[in-house]
This record gives structure tokens, C-alpha cells and sequence, in this order.
């Protein structure tokens, strides 16, 4: 199973660094929450990683391979990318949406095959949306669109996926559903799965491990068991937290700062 790793990475958007010789590696199979306050550097990364963004310094590795080397079409076999904002045209039908997936493995004037167009099924199928391939993707939901562009992905059939704030502008219920669906990538399809998120909660809950940045360094990385703990996310966010076991897994709270009592 291929894995990704940085190694010093560098990278610079004119003359401002946002990545400081950053190096971490992913491990296969499992999924791994990259956290940090806004503007830390967690998007870059996966930009760096898919090539979108030059590097000024380091590597980026798809196993023992330079990612930069890799030819595009190749790469889509092997990793998918959901950025944090994907738009297509209003008339797109699911079943158009998802048949896009499948441009690394054949021809547009072929077009898809049989057991393409059985990974287009399945995907649908894993993110309950069997039997909606007719329905335009603009009349669906928002939960629903979220799990659509996921199928997508799922429908590239690579082993590794990156996500890019898949859960941003969802309600919680739509936020634990669609973090059920990336955890079942993992236990269920053995996909290595590497995603922002903003939510500490929401990464020991769902998570195996997790990368903690601040200001484009890397300041903890490991199993979310051994890195979520009240130093670290005070180092990463600024912030007083208590931090604590519920049920088997671990909660972090805020403490509120002082106010001064307004009087009438």
C-alpha cells in the first residue's frame, strides 16, 4: 500500500513562507486530521502534496517515488482530492457527476466500462444515494451534495483521498454523517484517508492520528491518543483546554476566559 510523505517541505506564496520545513509522513490505511488554527498552512499542504502549488524546498513522496514526477493521469489512479469548495454547471446530473471520476481510466471518447460503471454504482451505493443517479446535483441537499462530490472521489477507486474541509458549512447532524462515511473508508475499504479539519472534537472522535500545525510548522504528530492532550492544543490554538476521557474517547474543552462582570 502506497503512503505519502513530506520531507522539509517548503513552500512560499510570493515572498511569504507558509510552510516551514515541514516533514511528516501519513501512515496507509488509516485516517489522519490535519488541525490547526486558520491560516496555519493545513490547505497548503494539501495543495503542496497534489502538485497545485510550487515548493520551494523538500519532497513530497507517493511511496519511494518525487509526486512531482509522477504524470498527472498516473497520480489520479492513486490519490483523489476533494477541495474545500467544488462547484459543477446546474444542469449535471448525479450520475454525470460521478462518471466524471473515472477520466484517469479511460478515454472520453470510449468512455466509461462495465466495471466502471459498477464503481459508479457502488460509490452511490456507500454513500446512500442509490437510485438518484437522474437527480440534478443542484436540487440536492446540502448533506446530500457533500456525500455526492464523496462519491466522486470514491468512484476515482485510488487508495489514498485527501479532503479538504469535508465537513465545513454542515449542520452536525450532516457533519457526523459524512465523518461516519470517511471513517467506514478506512475500517471497511482500507482507504488511507488525509482531511482538514477545524474541530478538535471532531478529530478524536473520528481520526486516528493527527497533525497539529501552527504559523506553517509542525508541532505534534502521532496517534490522536498521544498527541490530544492540554499542552499540545494550547500550543497549537492559543487556548486553555481541559482534556478528557468520555466513554472511551477523548473531549476537549475550552476553559472560558475571565470577563469583567457588566453591571447595569
Amino acid at each position: 500500500m502506497s503512503f505519502i510523505e513530506v520531507k522539509n517541505l517548503q513552500v512560499s506564496y510570493g515572498q511569504t513562507p507558509v510552510l516551514k520545513d515541514l516533514s511528516v509522513a501519513f501512515a496507509p490505511g488509516k485516517v489522519t486530521a490535519l488541525i490547526g488554527p486558520n491560516g496555519c498552512g493545513k490547505s497548503t499542504l494539501l495543495k503542496a502534496i497534489m502538485g497545485f502549488l510550487p515548493v520551494s524546498s523538500g519532497q513530497v513522496l507517493l511511496g519511494n517515488r518525487e509526486m512531482e514526477k509522477i504524470k498527472r493521469r498516473e497520480l489520479a489512479r492513486q490519490v483523489a482530492y476533494l477541495p474545500q469548495e467544488s462547484h459543477c454547471p446546474d444542469y449535471m446530473t448525479l450520475g454525470e457527476l460521478i462518471e466524471l471520476a473515472g477520466y484517469s481510466r479511460y478515454s472520453l471518447v470510449g468512455g466509461p466500462s462495465a466495471k466502471d460503471r459498477r464503481l459508479f454504482g457502488e460509490a452511490l451505493e456507500i454513500v446512500g444515494l442509490k437510485g438518484m443517479a437522474s437527480r440534478q446535483v443542484n436540487a440536492l441537499s446540502g448533506g446530500q451534495r457533500q456525500r455526492a462530490w464523496i462519491a466522486m472521489v470514491l468512484a476515482q477507486d485510488t487508495d489514498i483521498i485527501l479532503m479538504d474541509e469535508p465537513v465545513n458549512h454542515l449542520d452536525v447532524k450532516y457533519q457526523y454523517a459524512v465523518l461516519e462515511l470517511v471513517r467506514s473508508l478506512s475500517e471497511e475499504h482500507g482507504k488511507t484517508v488525509i482531511l482538514v479539519l477545524h474541530d478538535v472534537n471532531l478529530t478524536t472522535a473520528f481520526a486516528d492520528n493527527v497533525v497539529m500545525l501552527n504559523d506553517g510548522t509542525l508541532l505534534a504528530s502521532g496517534p490522536v491518543s498521544d498527541v490530544v492532550n492540554a499542552s499540545n492544543v494550547g500550543r497549537t490554538f492559543d487556548v486553555e483546554a481541559d482534556i478528557f476521557d468520555h466513554a472511551g474517547r477523548l473531549v476537549c474543552l475550552p476553559r472560558r476566559s475571565e470577563r469583567t462582570a457588566v453591571t447595569a
